[in-house]
């Protein structure tokens, strides 16, 4: 479990057993790219739109962008916003990605990335956490989601 940390609504480092789970900085795009290169399997990314998207992420105040370090080293991510409903009376909050280094899966760390998502968004007053998969179903279900919906898309 993370270490309860409380201030002024800033986004603190959360610490589990072998990581550290904190909000992206500046200094993660480099490190971070080879993970979203291996998790991407709809688009190949590509550096020019990835290194503006990361930099426009780090100031969006609705973004909820985690690194999950290990002895310094980031090795997985998670991307999460936060944006009104009127089916939830409120905010809910959207896992975009979520992302571990292929030699680390099944070692907690999803799970502490998933955790301090949860944390951020209940922070903001959400009344739901929700994302898509088609390959990680088993690992969110054992974290507490439900299947609720069939997921569609239109590439444009």
């Amino acid at each position: 479990m993370p270490e309860t940390i409380t201030g002024s609504g800033e986004r603190q480092p959360l610490h589990f057993a072998d990581y550290t789970v904190r909000p992206a900085q500046d200094s993660d795009v480099v490190a971070l790219f080879p993970i979203v290169v291996e998790f991407a399997t709809s688009f190949v990314p590509e550096w020019g739109p990835y290194e503006a998207t990361f930099r426009s992420l780090l100031k969006d105040d609705h973004a909820c962008f985690l690194v999950g370090d290990l002895e310094g080293s980031p090795v997985g991510y998670l991307l999460g916003f936060d944006h009104p409903t009127f089916f939830a009376n409120g905010l809910v909050a959207w896992v975009e990605e979520v992302a571990v280094c292929s030699s680390l899966r099944g070692k907690g760390l999803g799970r502490a990335l998933i955790t301090a998502f949860e944390e951020w968004a209940t922070s903001r007053g959400c009344k739901l956490a929700a994302l898509a998969t088609g390959r990680a179903a088993g690992f969110y279900r054992a974290l507490g989601y439900e299947e609720s919906a069939t997921y569609f898309r239109k590439l444009l």
